[in-house]
Parts: C-alpha cells; structure tokens; sequence
C-alpha cells in the first residue's frame, strides 16, 4: 500500500471519529469543545454567546366568522404583509343559494410578529377557534450545524490532497470520497435552510367563513304564503311541460302506432261488408231442400 493509500485510510478513519463527536456534541452529552470545533473553519465557530440557545418552530389555526369573508380575507392579507409575512396559499369561496361564504388563508408570518399578527386579525370578527403550537427544534438545528462543519472540514482536507495525489487509483478513491461528502453535505444544508425558515417564518391556517343562516320553509304571514303557494303553482306546470317535451316523441311514436291500428280493422270490416250475398231463391232452396234419403242396408 502506498503513503498515499495510508493516509487516506487514516483520514477517513479520523473523519469517522470526528462526525461522532460532532454528534454527542450536538446532543449535549459532551461537555467540552471537540476537535472538530477546533477544526471548523473560523466563521462556523462556537456561537455567541449571548444568542439564545432555542429555536421554536410555531405552528397554528385560527377560525373567525366574519360578515364578509372575501373583504376580511384581503385585510388579512394586508396585516401581514404590514408585518413582513407573506400568503402562501388562498382559497376563497362565494356564497351559493343561502350557504356560508368562505375563505382560507396559509400566512407566513415572522415569529417575533405572531402576536401582533393574531391581535389584528382577530378585529376581523369574532374569533371561533386559536390553536398554536410551539415545538423545541434547537437540538436538530446544532445537530446540523455540527455535521455540516465536520462535512466542510473534511471535503476540504480531501480537496488538499487530492491535488498531492500521485497515482490514479487515489485520484479516483479521491474524487469518490469528495463527490460523497459533498452529496451529503447539500442535503444537510437544505435541511438547515427549510428548519431555518419555519423557525424565522411561523405558519398559521387562517379561515374565515359567515355567519350560517338556517333556510326556513314555512311561510311568515299571508304574503308570503300567497308567494310561496304562486311559485309551487308555476313550478308544477313548469315541470308538467318539461315531462310533456320529454315525452312527445314518444307519444308521437304511439300515436302512429294506434292509427295504423285502426286503419287496418277498419279495412278488414269495410271487407267485410262489401262481399257479396247469395240470392234469395238460392237461399230458400238451400233452407227448404228435402232432406236426403238414408242409403238402403245391406
């Protein structure tokens, strides 16, 4: 085995050791700095210290009736944008035939600005329903931040000395390791970014619908009994000449159907009466003719 393959032997056995102190560090079960700290490059140092050591991410809905649900939409819309939010989702919906009006709102809103956010909103109506959540991300986000470090440091040892690199076997066992490292190192550090986003940026459902007005049927006083009894009236004939446009060409076919019917018995007796009868004197013959006589026995 060359120098080379040595120390890439070692190297990759030290960078296992350093991503699982980056780990136990992370988690809070190692006290001290670990060498990969010391490693780090200077701007992924330790944190200040006077930054808190939490992350919160804050999630929620909030159900408010309003008199116009479209209208209160576009205020929510402008309170948080005041506030340096943004919509990320919108559905609105008219009212139809005496049903609610909706509408249903996803806000990003700053975290530092929630509060604030939510006063305002709620002057768009009567608040139904206010569920937040808070949920404790610190530990995942230094848990990051450690292996994307230990990552950094170690793709750029692989950079050194792939360009000290002599034969084309380490080149490549080289240029390996880094493409892998490097792979993981985007993931971690996508994963960093959409944390830090739901950590800066809280999101909270916002629905906002109108009062519901139960339909009544019966009528109130005489007027609007003479209404109601005049529209059945109209909606009755109404569906009778529907039912009798669907049917014509049926009771057309059947029509045709009698006629041609009627026209053949009425055929076959007109026939009937027109074949001719026997004379009279034939018919008195045929009535009156003696009867014949028995043959004799044998």
């Amino acid at each position: 085995m060359t120098s080379t393959r040595k120390l890439l032997t070692v190297l990759a056995i030290a960078s296992c050791a350093a991503l699982g102190l980056a780990g136990c560090a992370a988690t809070g079960t190692g006290g001290g700095s670990s060498s990969v700290g010391q490693a780090a490059p200077q701007d992924a140092a330790a944190a200040d210290p006077a930054e808190p050591d939490s992350s919160v991410v804050i999630t929620g809905r909030i159900t408010i009736v309003a008199d116009d649900p479209i209208a209160a939409a576009r205020d929510a819309t402008g309170i948080v944008t005041d506030a340096g939010g943004r919509v990320a989702a919108r559905t609105e919906r008219a009212a139809e035939e005496g049903g609610q009006a909706s509408a249903e709102l996803t806000l990003r809103v700053p975290a530092d600005a929630v509060e604030d956010v939510r006063t305002d909103l709620a002057a768009l109506g009567t608040v139904k329903e206010t569920a937040l959540e808070s949920a404790e991300v610190g530990a995942a986000r230094r848990d990051l931040d450690a292996r994307i470090t230990t990552l950094r440091t170690s793709i750029a040892r692989y950079t050194e000395w792939l360009g000290t690199a002599a034969e084309t076997s380490d080149l490549i066992e080289l240029e390996t390791a880094i493409a892998e490292r490097q792979s993981e190192l985007e993931g971690l550090e996508a994963q960093s970014r959409e944390l830090a986003d739901q950590v800066a940026m809280s999101t909270i459902t916002l629905s906002l619908m109108s009062e519901y007005v139960p339909v009544t049927s019966a009528p109130g006083d005489v007027g609007e009994a003479l209404v109601q009894g005049w529209e059945g009236f109209v909606a009755f004939w109404g569906a009778m000449l529907i039912g009798l446009g669907l049917s014509l060409p049926w009771l057309v076919l059947l029509a045709a159907i009698a006629l041609a019917v009627i026209w053949l018995v009425l055929r076959n007796r007109r026939a009937k009466d027109a074949r001719p009868l026997p004379p009279p004197a034939a018919l008195d013959a045929a009535l009156f003719a003696a009867p014949a006589e028995p043959p004799a026995p044998r």
